[in-house]
C-alpha cells in the first residue's frame, strides 16, 4: 500500500461518502470504488459496510484509517523537516582527496565553504587515488576528487580542470640547456631520451601519476634502469630538486608546494603530457546545493 492508497481510505472514512471523498480527492466515483474494490480484494477484508447512503469503517477499516493517519502525519512531518534542513543548509557533506591533494586543497576550500555553511559537517577521506572511487561506490564519500581515468561504471565526473604533469630536476643539472620551446605547452619541452640514464624517482604504480608517467615512457620506448620509488609527491620533487634524479609532477601541485632548492621543469612526451583533474559521485547520486558549492570553491581554487 502506498501514500495515495491511504489517502483514499482516509477520505472515504472522513465523508462516510464514496461520491463526496471521490470529489475531493478530484477523482471519478467509478474510479474510487474500483479501487476500494480492489484493495479489499487484495487484503481480504472489507474496510467499510454500506448503512444506507453511507460507508461506515468496520473494525479493520478502523485500525486501517488509523494507522494510515499516523503514517501520513510521520510522512507530513518528515517532509517538513527535511525542507527545514534544505532551508536552513544544514547536513553532511562527505569529501575524499589523495594524500597530496588534500594538504593545499582543504586549507583553500573549508574555510570559505565553512562561512558559507556552517551547519553542514564535513567528513574527510584521505587516501590514494585508487581507493577513492570505491569510497564512492559504497556511499561513504559523496564527492572525490582525482585525475582521470575513472574506472568504475557506477562513477561519473566532472572536469575541473587540465592539468600537465612536467619533469622536474635540480637547476644545476647540464641537460636543463637542453629544453625546447614548443607551441603546444608554455613550458620549455625536454626528451626523456635524453635521461634515460638519470635516476628516475617515480610515484607507487597505483597512483594516476605514475600511471601516466609509465605509458608515455612506453610510448617513447625508454626504459629507465635506475628507479626509485615513492607514495609522497612533495617528497620525490625535492629529490629531483637536489640533483638526486628527475622527477615527474602535475604543475597544479608545484604551485602549491614549497621547494627549497633551485629547480627546473620541463614538458615531455610527444605533444606533452596533461590529465584531466575532476571530481567523481555516482551516477545515481543527488547532489545537495551545499555539494554543488563546493564544487565550485574547488574550480576556483585550482
Amino acid at each position: 500500500m502506498d501514500f495515495k492508497d491511504m489517502s483514499y481510505i482516509i477520505a472515504i472514512a472522513k465523508h462516510n461518502s464514496i461520491t463526496k471523498a471521490a470529489e475531493s480527492l478530484y477523482i471519478s466515483q467509478p474510479t474510487l470504488s474500483k479501487f476500494l474494490q480492489n484493495l479489499e480484494k487484495k487484503i481480504g477484508v472489507r474496510l467499510f459496510k454500506k448503512v444506507g447512503h453511507k460507508f461506515i469503517p468496520t473494525h479493520a477499516g478502523e485500525r486501517y484509517v488509523m494507522m494510515a493517519k499516523n503514517i501520513m502525519q510521520t510522512k507530513k512531518e518528515l517532509d517538513r523537516e527535511i525542507q527545514d534542513i534544505i532551508k536552513s543548509e544544514a547536513g553532511v557533506l562527505n569529501i575524499a582527496f589523495p594524500l597530496m591533494r588534500g594538504s593545499y586543497m582543504l586549507p583553500c576550500t573549508l574555510p570559505e565553504f565553512n562561512r558559507k555553511f556552517p551547519n553542514v559537517k564535513i567528513h574527510i577521506f584521505e587516501s590514494a587515488s585508487s581507493n577513492l572511487e570505491e569510497l564512492i561506490v559504497s556511499g561513504e564519500a559523496d564527492l572525490a576528487f582525482f585525475n582521470l581515468p575513472v574506472k568504475h561504471p557506477e562513477v561519473t565526473y566532472e572536469i575541473i580542470t587540465t592539468e600537465e604533469i612536467l619533469v622536474i630536476m635540480s637547476k644545476n643539472h647540464p641537460l636543463c640547456e637542453r629544453g625546447l620551446k614548443k607551441t603546444f605547452s608554455k613550458y620549455d619541452w625536454i626528451d626523456l631520451c635524453l635521461l634515460k640514464d638519470e635516476i628516475f624517482i617515480l610515484n607507487q604504480k597505483s597512483q594516476r601519476t605514475r600511471q601516466t608517467v609509465d605509458k608515455v615512457l612506453s610510448e617513447l620506448e625508454v626504459k629507465p634502469e635506475r628507479t626509485i620509488v615513492t607514495g609522497n609527491i612533495r617528497a620525490g620533487a625535492k629529490l629531483a630538486a637536489t640533483g638526486y634524479g628527475i622527477g615527474f609532477i602535475c604543475d597544479t601541485h608545484l604551485k602549491h608546494m614549497i621547494i627549497e632548492d633551485d629547480y627546473e621543469i620541463f614538458s615531455f612526451g610527444k605533444n606533452s603530457v596533461k590529465v584531466n583533474f575532476i571530481v567523481a559521485y555516482r551516477k545515481d547520486a543527488y547532489l545537495t546545493s551545499y555539494a554543488i558549492e563546493f564544487i565550485k570553491i574547488v574550480k576556483n581554487s585550482i
